[in-house]
């Protein structure tokens, strides 16, 4: 249950009772998932709750939305005061941020010209908790950039995930791995993914998968730790030989795999790049000190 009676969210520039908010059974973003939405986290740290990269992710949704004509009619330092605020009135610390911009009715496919947004909160644990994951090479592709505005976290998108990940849950995986439609590695229905051999990182470039945020976090954590990333297309045969992978998002944060398509990596999680880099990131959302010696 994402909410109870005393919910509050932020509706078109109120806040209110989640059980009173109604919607527009013809909006567009209902009947074709034309609309933007982010996901953020907020953590109890030692300094306070604090919002983990709250500007980027204010900023990613206003630029979703420009890349599909959606206007959204506010600025990013206001609306991370808005979701501070929500966080306060719903007594949430640790918690889940999601705000959406949606559209009003029209039946046509065409530029929508009533934009609404929606802000809401709730106590979400990790995506996918704390166990090492079982993944399997998804018979669905990641689609094709020349076809969707690849950057953009735009609801339609998201069909292709949910879609990816009924099927692996279905064949007894935890979870899918997507290829692009070059048939090279892409990404996981709502994660990054990285693999480690030889000492090296190597993740998908960009080109074929979302540019996530935290992706970006994973690998600014590398540069300052010198553990070696290289961005790079990925073939599905060099998952057969890599030491261990992980997948990183904001609803993930850094989630280990155990195996894929039933073959377990050689390395054990405690032992691998992945595991320092999952240690670092708990540090850096939390806002404590981490440090890490090469042995």
């Amino acid at each position: 249950m994402y909410y109870t009676k005393d919910t509050v969210l932020f509706l078109n520039g109120k806040f209110i009772k989640a059980v009173d908010a109604h919607t527009d059974l013809y909006s567009q973003s209902l009947h074709y998932g034309f609309g933007a939405f982010e996901g953020i986290r907020a953590y109890q740290t030692q300094n306070g709750v604090k919002l983990f990269k709250a500007y980027e992710h204010f900023e990613r949704l206003k630029n979703s939305c420009a890349s599909i004509s959606i206007n959204l009619d506010y600025d990013s330092e206001e609306l991370t005061n808005i979701s501070y605020q929500l966080l306060e009135k719903n007594n949430l610390t640790d918690a889940y941020v999601r705000p959406l911009a949606y559209c009003g009715p029209n039946m046509y496919l065409s530029t929508p010209k009533d934009v609404y947004l929606m802000i809401c909160t709730w106590k979400w644990a990790k995506y996918h908790g704390d166990q090492l994951l079982k993944l399997c090479v998804s018979s669905y592709q990641r689609p094709n950039p020349a076809s969707i505005k690849v950057e953009a976290k735009v609801c339609g998108h998201y069909v292709n995930g949910i879609l990816a990940t009924s099927e692996a849950k279905v064949r007894g995986y935890d979870e899918a791995l997507l290829l692009d439609m070059n048939g090279n590695v892409a990404a996981a229905p709502a994660a990054n993914f990285f693999m480690e051999k030889d000492g090296v990182l190597y993740t998908p470039s960009l080109g074929h998968i979302f540019p996530s945020i935290t992706r970006q976090v994973v690998l600014n954590i590398c540069r300052e730790l010198d553990i070696p990333v290289v961005e790079k297309q990925i073939n599905p045969h060099e998952l057969e030989t890599a030491d261990s992978a992980f997948l990183c998002g904001t609803a993930v944060e850094i989630a280990g795999i155990e195996s894929i398509d039933a073959n377990t990596f050689k390395k054990e999680w405690k032992d691998s790049l992945g595991a320092i880099v999952q240690e670092a990131y708990k540090c850096q959302v939390l806002e404590k000190s981490f440090s890490y010696v090469i042995i």
